[in-house]
């Protein structure tokens, strides 16, 4: 389906590759939006409020959270619009919008767990009945359209192309200048400065391969629970999140903080171990107890008072090139707060950045290079119904013409070993790396 939409005006493929009853349950896919959002240096948390103010349809509980809306990102830089102690320092070498959303009237719907395809046309931006059936008419016949493509047809995952040559891939970052980021970053925290921050290096290359090509590949290689491609006309979002950021259902929000890493070997005796190792580890345990606080606080901002709760402090989850710990923590949002409100509450996530926030985000644009953009920002959508669901953008590729970028990190504590620290930035480049070569 994404291959016969893929060449229409912004695509976009909120993609769970893994999938489970409870987490990436649904994948959306849509294309041609009937506006498109974007903003750079601004604020753009009113318009998008609006547009949703002014655009609502009735939810459908049996057939899916997402009946068309708002897709799109929101980038890591716009915590700096957010925050206005932050000061700048890193050039803005992309200069990419810090907000972009498209809104869908038309969307198809794959519920795995039902193993059912919807269809779900709105009619909008339309809001006459008699304009608004017409043009839901018009819209589904569209996409059925585009979907007899694909009629007759072999059976087909994404596109998968052979390999092809490209320039070697380069960071921002020698291995020693890293190290000795780290060793600056637990300087920090031994003065008190921060318990916990977030280091990452940057990868560029230039790829001969389409972006969703590139997709294809990445899927294929690191299948994930909230994987995302978004064509945003200039450059495509080619992403395969693990990590959900915020979910909104009615009322109940769910955060999904992940920190804990160890690679996958294909020794099977090596991969217990490593997977025994990682869930012995105090230093990794303590790394995402400090994050689980920092969520609760962030979501105490807009919860009622004392429905902030930890579902799960420390599971572990199993992926094809690492194994990963991660935390689950919820909340009710408030009568007088909606989504908005809790999106400016909680971003940048704080898993991606450390605790307290806005110190170490200071201290990430004193020791990072290059602005972050998209990375560790946030894709997903905000439904006409009222939904919301956001990953959090790592393991994320930005094609920008022939070039490609997209950043590893890693969460520094006062134990952390720094070369231990590099290693781990490579461990989860592993994929996109493959992906690119």
């Amino acid at each position: 389906m994404f291959n016969a939409l893929k060449a229409e005006r912004y695509p976009f493929f909120l993609d769970s590759s893994i999938n489970s009853r409870t987490v990436g349950r649904y994948s959306f896919l849509g294309c041609n939006p009937f506006y498109i959002l974007d903003a750079k240096d601004k604020e753009p948390f009113s318009e998008l409020k609006a547009m949703l103010g002014k655009y609502k349809i009735a939810a459908l509980n049996k057939v899916s959270p997402f009946l068309g809306g708002a897709v799109g990102y929101l980038a890591y830089d716009l915590g700096f619009m957010m925050e206005k102690k932050l000061a700048r320092k890193i050039g803005d070498e992309l200069s990419l919008p810090d907000c972009f959303f498209g809104f869908y009237d038309t969307v198809l719907i794959h519920d795995h767990f039902r193993k059912r395809l919807f269809l779900f046309s709105s009619g909008l931006p339309e809001t006459k009945y008699s304009l608004a059936k017409r043009r839901a008419e018009l819209r589904f016949k569209e996409m059925l359209a585009l979907l007899r493509r694909i009629e007759g047809e072999p059976r087909q995952g994404l596109t998968r192309k052979k390999r092809s040559a490209g320039t070697a891939v380069k960071s921002n970052f020698s291995k020693q200048q890293y190290i000795e980021a780290v060793k600056k970053a637990k300087e920090y925290i031994k003065k008190g400065d921060i318990y916990q921050v977030n280091l990452a290096q940057r990868f560029t290359a230039k790829v001969s391969l389409a972006a969703d090509a590139l997709y294809g590949r990445l899927r294929n290689l690191s299948p994930s629970f909230f994987s995302g491609y978004l064509d945003c006309g200039e450059f495509q979002i080619i992403s395969s999140s693990p990590e959900r950021f915020l979910n909104l259902s009615g009322r109940l929000i769910t955060t999904r903080p992940m920190k804990g890493t160890r690679p996958r070997s294909r020794d099977k005796a090596k991969d217990r171990g490593l997977k025994k190792e990682l869930m012995e580890s105090a230093k990794d345990k303590a790394e995402l107890i400090m994050i689980v606080d920092l969520e609760r606080n962030d979501l105490g901002r807009v919860c009622s008072y004392g429905s902030v709760k930890i579902e799960t402090l420390r599971e572990l989850e199993t992926y094809n090139t690492v194994f990963q710990t991660t935390a689950t923590v919820s909340g009710l949002l408030h009568k007088d707060k909606d989504r908005i409100d809790l999106l400016k509450a909680c971003f940048p996530g704080g898993s991606v950045t450390g605790c307290p926030k806005i110190r170490a985000m200071e201290i990430i644009e004193e020791l990072e290079t290059t602005r972050r953009s998209v990375y560790t920002g946030s894709l997903g959508y905000l439904s006409f119904s009222g939904d919301m669901d956001m990953n959090i953008l790592i393991r994320t590729i930005i094609k920008k013409q022939e070039r490609i970028y997209f950043h590893s990190g890693g969460g520094i504590v006062a134990d952390s070993q720094p070369e231990a620290e590099y290693e781990e930035t490579l461990v989860k480049a592993r994929a996109m790396m493959e992906a690119i070569t």
